[in-house]
């Protein structure tokens, strides 16, 4: 299938993303590009592995200071110059550290990013946030630095560990749900290619994914506005990742919780319409992700929410929606949250 092109122009930056196969890798030669691998990737994308790089740890636990302070040692003990190219290739960690070490060393290089779970390319990728975690919380040290290049290769997934794969689907529903109603109906009437991972419903679901965020993202680059739509569910995913130690829930598992969630505060509030919510709750089901509250204490969930970086002036700020394409930003009460998580318990 021919290669596909989408570009965005997200402040200063243009970012290109091409969709294909493994072709697209033959551009990078060894004197001008640094590859950032995961422990999990290193055995694919043989195009790349001429190149100098290093190997980062999977999981939650790489997404630090001190991993993004490892990767500027190897930045300079290569060599690397204002004109060199940092190519992450993981998933969403990979792809948020490397873009960090990336903005910072020489106050910017060029940057490549070779999404490889269905998280990282319908969202981790596109669209310039990198961070790592700091002193127990999401993404509290980052910066806004677009790659040059988004490469997708929808064929890596099909090795994808299924767990892996499902948290890329949370990300896909939130995105319909914000953007795109005939990828909503899309999810709902096709349930078994979609698990199934039929190259073209994945294909499909990746490019509609890239041009809503691509499109809410060209409009609002460092989040004053509509970007923050794109944290749907973030709030509460944020809270139960810090809460958990980031242990016994994937991202994409905390977000598809984190909608459930956040969609029951909506008819609660008398914001969200009660029929969409049970609609939207009853796809995420279809799909395995769990709904309801762990054993985790109510006031500690609030309590990390507090800490969340939507917040103005000490008050919980959430992504809320009335229906299918209709989001906003709302203040709620601890009350009410409370009064929502206990019922579940």
């Amino acid at each position: 299938m021919d290669a596909q092109t989408l570009q965005y122009r997200f402040g200063e930056h243009t970012s290109v993303v091409r969709l294909g196969e493994r072709e697209l890798l033959g551009q990078f030669a060894e004197r001008t590009a640094f590859v950032i691998w995961d422990e999990n990737t290193t055995d694919h994308l043989e195009a790349l592995h001429h190149l100098p790089n290093t190997i980062l740890p999977s999981g939650e636990r790489a997404k630090s200071l001190a991993t993004v302070e490892q990767l500027l040692d190897s930045f300079v003990t290569h060599a690397l110059e204002r004109n060199s190219t940092v190519i992450a290739v993981g998933g969403g960690v990979v792809c948020d550290v490397g873009a960090l070490a990336a903005s910072l060393y020489m106050r910017g290089v060029r940057l490549v990013l070779v999404p490889t779970t269905l998280l990282a390319m319908v969202d981790a990728a596109l669209g310039g946030k990198t961070g790592v975690n700091f002193a127990g919380y999401k993404n509290l040290v980052g910066t806004f630095y677009p790659a040059e290049q988004v490469l997708i290769i929808p064929s890596v997934l099909q090795s994808l560990p299924q767990r892996e794969y499902l948290a890329g689907l949370a990300e896909v529903i939130k995105t319909a749900m914000l953007g795109d109603p005939e990828l909503l109906e899309l999810l709902e009437q096709n349930p078994e290619a979609t698990l199934e991972r039929r190259p073209d419903v994945v294909r499909e679901l990746i490019l509609r994914s890239v041009a809503v965020k691509g499109l809410i993202v060209e409009q609002d680059f460092t989040e004053r506005g509509g970007r923050e739509w794109l944290n749907l569910g973030h709030t509460f995913a944020h809270a139960l990742e810090s809460v958990s130690g980031f242990e016994g829930w994937t991202h994409g598992e905390a977000v598809a919780w984190g909608m459930a969630q956040a969609l029951r505060c909506g008819v609660r509030a008398g914001i969200t319409d009660a029929t969409y919510a049970e609609r939207a709750i009853a796809l995420l089901r279809r799909y395995g992700f769990r709904c309801e509250l762990p054993d985790l204490a109510v006031d500690a969930l609030i309590d990390a929410m507090q800490r969340d970086k939507k917040n103005r002036a000490g008050r919980i700020r959430f992504v809320l929606q009335r229906r299918p394409g209709e989001t906003e930003l709302r203040e709620l009460s601890p009350e009410l949250v409370r009064s929502v998580l206990a019922t579940q318990s």
